[in-house]
């Protein structure tokens, strides 16, 4: 007999599972109040339309709006180090050069000459310069965006040298990572993220990390259909069915703080609600294989009695991360050193401030195809306690052939878990254009950071 278990609109949780606050609760080394904190509202129950991920007049209204008011992370402060150097960060047909002008000067130049239009660096390019020059007739600008140079400028009286400046992106540092945003009317970045949300990043100190790996693949789905695959661990037991065993799917957590940012944690080192009473706690420990899997081979794996999975794996890790990163984790709580937290900043970032999956994601739509997204992942870890940040990692970009777990500095495990939340996405796109009912039906709960991305497009796109 099946029997319907019965709750209220939004207070939806997994029945008869320990929540994500009463595992973390247990940890011998306890956690701080950003991670013991909750924030979930409900936010309806109804469809989403599937016009938003089909339709490219959708796509071109949120060009002209939405990632015109936005702010979005163009690069780190350690790809531009030095007064000079600079990244090209571009967005569909929008494209900046940011660039370190002073010591704590950075800004970001709209890419085109003020003559006729040319890029001035081309894209995916970084380096350093004296000066930015257009190649094709020579006009040139200084690197705080004054004019230089305009060839033959006995041709030109009509143009004021003085006000020639190269136009301006606002520019805005956190974290280490370098915001950029076309709106001039924009609110500052700490407004747009709220004090909750900034209370959480300025105690990660992620200017102290380093890039260690970046790797970009084109995915064929739209850039809302996969930011949205990694938003929520609904999908793991039947597309990760390999990291169920030790990995809290079902009862992971799910927050949201304004209109910018949302979250969930998901934790690590104890068995799936979907297969409570079918693994033991040693089950847990002999299958665990998410992230850096790679450094717990050849460590002793038997528990001792009484002892769980869990916190031998935050014990083992601990140390682990230590001796392979050269840094000092003795202080970071067993919840940071094992859990997954992902953090939303609205609209393409997604920041995970752990220790064993220390990412960030970062998703753009392809020029011209709404049906593409450059997906991005970055790993970053903790600077070593010497002090000597290392150069940051070059970018790999795969081939749509090529397994994530070809990418240089990937663990081979994430990789392989990467691989199957890409497969997905093929099929989701071409399933919903064929499909005869006109909306997305979501969880309450487990999916309700995707409710909350499309209402907040919403409300960019219909102004």
């Amino acid at each position: 007999m099946n029997v319907k278990i019965k709750v209220n609109q939004g207070d939806a949780r997994c029945p008869n599972a320990p929540s994500t606050q009463e595992i973390i609760s247990a940890d011998r080394v306890p956690a701080p109040d950003w991670v013991r904190s909750e924030s979930y509202q409900f936010m309806g129950s109804e469809d989403i339309s599937t016009d938003r991920y089909t339709d490219p007049a959708f796509a071109k209204k949120e060009l002209n709006t939405l990632w015109k008011k936005t702010w979005q992370f163009a690069c780190r402060e350690e790809h531009i180090p030095e007064v000079g150097d600079y990244y090209v960060y571009d967005l569909e047909h929008f494209s900046f050069i940011v660039t370190r002008v002073a010591e704590n000067d950075i800004r970001a130049y709209y890419n085109a000459c003020l003559h006729r239009g040319t890029k001035l660096r081309a894209s995916g390019t970084e380096g350093c310069a004296s000066e930015f020059r257009c190649p094709f007739h020579g006009w040139s600008w200084n690197i705080d965006g004054t004019n230089k140079k305009i060839t033959c400028e006995w041709d030109f009286p009509h143009v004021n040298k003085d006000e020639f400046k190269l136009p301006e992106a606002k520019v805005e540092t956190l974290g280490g990572f370098v915001f950029i945003n076309m709106d001039d009317n924009a609110p500052t970045l700490a407004e747009y993220i709220g004090p909750e949300a900034m209370g959480h990043i300025t105690k990660w100190k992620l200017e102290d990390r380093y890039i260690t790996a970046h790797v970009s693949k084109v995915i064929p789905a739209n850039w809302k259909l996969t930011i949205e695959a990694f938003m929520e661990a609904y999908h793991v037991i039947e597309t990760h069915p390999q990291v169920a065993p030790s990995n809290g799917d079902a009862n992971s957590q799910y927050d949201t703080y304004g209109d910018h940012v949302d979250r969930f944690i998901s934790t690590l080192g104890v068995v799936s609600p979907h297969l409570a009473g079918r693994v033991s706690e040693q089950d847990i420990l002999d299958q665990f294989t998410v992230g850096d899997s790679s450094v717990l081979a050849g460590a002793d794996r038997k528990l001792k009695d009484g002892e769980t999975a869990r916190q031998r794996m935050a014990d083992m890790m601990r140390g682990m991360f230590e001796q392979a990163t050269n840094s000092d984790l003795s202080n970071v709580s067993d919840s940071e050193i094992l859990d997954c937290f992902s953090y939303t900043l609205f609209p393409n970032t997604f920041l995970f401030p752990g220790i064993s999956l220390p990412m960030v994601y970062r998703f753009r739509p392809v020029k011209g195809d709404h049906r593409k997204c450059l997906y991005e992942v970055f790993f970053l870890r903790p600077v070593p306690k010497d002090g000597e940040r290392p150069e940051p990692a070059c970018v790999v970009h795969l081939e749509d052939h090529q397994s994530f777990t070809e990418a240089e500095g990937m663990d081979p495990g994430f990789g392989a878990i990467l691989d199957q939340d890409t497969e997905n996405l093929l099929l989701e796109q071409e399933g919903i254009e064929a499909s005869a009912k006109k909306g997305l039906t979501l969880g309450n709960y487990q999916e309700i950071r995707v409710r909350h991305f499309e209402q907040v497009i919403e409300k960019y796109v219909n102004g």
